[in-house]
C-alpha cells in the first residue's frame, strides 16, 4: 500500500459521502438543506483531519497507514449512518 492509494481512498470516499448528502437532499424533500449541509461540513472537516494525518506517520508506517485507513471507513460510516438517520426521521 502505498501513500498516494490512501490518500486517493480519503479523496473518493468522502466526495462519494459528500455527493449523496446533495443527492438525498434534492432527491428527498423530507430532508433539509440544512441536515444536508451540516452533514458535509463535518465530511469536510474529516477530508482536512485524515489528509493531515496521512503527512504525518506515528510509529512504524504500515501499521499506522493500515490504522488509517480502518480509521477512514469506520468514521466514514459514521457519517452514513447519520444520513441515514436524518432520512428516517424525516419520514
Amino acid at each position: 500500500m502505498n501513500l498516494r492509494d490512501i490518500k486517493k481512498d480519503i479523496d473518493y470516499i468522502l466526495s462519494a459521502f459528500i455527493e449523496d448528502c446533495s443527492l438525498v437532499a434534492a432527491v428527498n424533500s423530507k430532508v433539509t438543506e440544512e441536515t444536508a449541509s451540516e452533514l458535509m461540513d463535518q465530511a469536510i472537516d474529516l477530508y482536512n483531519e485524515l489528509r493531515d494525518k496521512v503527512g504525518k506517520p506515528d510509529g512504524a508506517p504500515r501499521q499506522y497507514y493500515n490504522a488509517l485507513r480502518k480509521e477512514v471507513l469506520e468514521r466514514t460510516d459514521a457519517l452514513y449512518e447519520k444520513l441515514s438517520a436524518a432520512v428516517k426521521k424525516q419520514a
